[in-house]
């Protein structure tokens, strides 16, 4: 079956490309420092207004507010699931060493790779090369199951940053591609949610200090739109609220390695910045599960 290649139509863009300033509404996912979760919207001063449900279970504001010191930043969302689709961008496939594959070509990454802004990839010892790929993340918003595409845009409740890392040698050498993709802490995902995003927005990624990126490319240079996306998916499985969808990355992947910063800008929503460790088992666990 062949899937026609269509554009991300465009939504109100509420001119949120910077850091500070006016902005649109930046939708976090935090722990206290008693230890409570918590779904909020991050104010300019960084405090965060406290909701009573996560956001696309239609939670409220409530009169809670937590000061810019009383929390620490979680990844926005704690999916079931995160798809994520290979080769969306052609010049990526092209440097992969193939045409865009006809139908969107997805795979799955466990919940238990995410990790937040600011908290550390670990490079296993399994791997000799280990990649970044800075990519769109879509998040669901109510359960979707057979979707058409008029409706699909609607399933969409907001955007993020996440890099889909991968251990090259270990994708090229399996037959399939859970256990390069799988690693714990190899999914970064945030630092937030915003509702709205310009289907031009640029997406680029950088190493370190160099302030040319190694990534750099417009969303609707996509293959496949993230409406697309969704409609496709959710004919293979349930799509629940909260879910993530990786919509790919463009040309540019390379290796990553100890001591390196990552950080993967999207215009519009923020910048997702993790610093690469190596992974050592006799402290693995508690690295790993920081923020979450």
């Amino acid at each position: 079956m062949n899937i026609p290649v269509l554009r991300l139509k465009a939504r109100t863009y509420n001119h949120s490309k910077n850091l500070t300033g006016n902005m649109a509404q930046r939708y976090v996912r935090v722990e206290s420092q008693g230890g409570q979760l918590h779904y909020g919207l991050l104010q300019l001063d960084r405090s965060v207004r406290v909701l009573d449900a996560p956001p696309w279970l239609k939670g409220q504001i409530t009169d809670e507010e937590l000061s810019p010191n009383s929390y620490h930043l979680l990844a926005p969302c704690a999916p079931s699931k995160v798809v994520a689709v290979g080769k969306n961008y052609a010049g990526h496939a092209a440097e992969m060493g193939s045409a865009p594959p006809q139908e969107p070509l997805l795979f799955l990454k466990p919940s238990t790779s995410i990790i937040a802004t600011h908290t550390s990839i670990l490079y296993p010892h399994q791997s000799k090369r280990v990649d970044y790929e800075g990519e769109l993340a879509v998040i669901i918003g109510e359960r979707c199951s057979d979707c058409p595409l008029e409706e699909a845009q609607s399933k969409i409740w907001g955007y993020t940053i996440a890099n889909d890392v991968t251990a090259r040698d270990l994708q090229k050498q399996d037959a399939q591609w859970t256990r390069a993709k799988g690693f714990d802490t190899f999914c970064p995902l945030g630092p937030w949610i915003v509702r709205e995003l310009s289907p031009g927005a640029r997406l680029q990624t950088f190493i370190n200090d160099n302030p040319n990126p190694v990534q750099s490319a417009s969303l609707d240079e996509m293959v496949f739109k993230p409406d697309l996306l969704v409609a496709y998916i959710s004919q293979v499985m349930t799509l629940l609220p909260g879910d993530v969808i990786l919509t790919g990355t463009p040309k540019g992947i390379g290796p990553m390695q100890v001591g390196h910063h990552v950080r993967v800008e999207i215009e519009g929503i923020g910048s997702l910045e993790n610093t690469v460790e190596a992974r050592h088992p006799a402290s693995e666990d508690a690295q790993t599960h920081q923020g979450v």
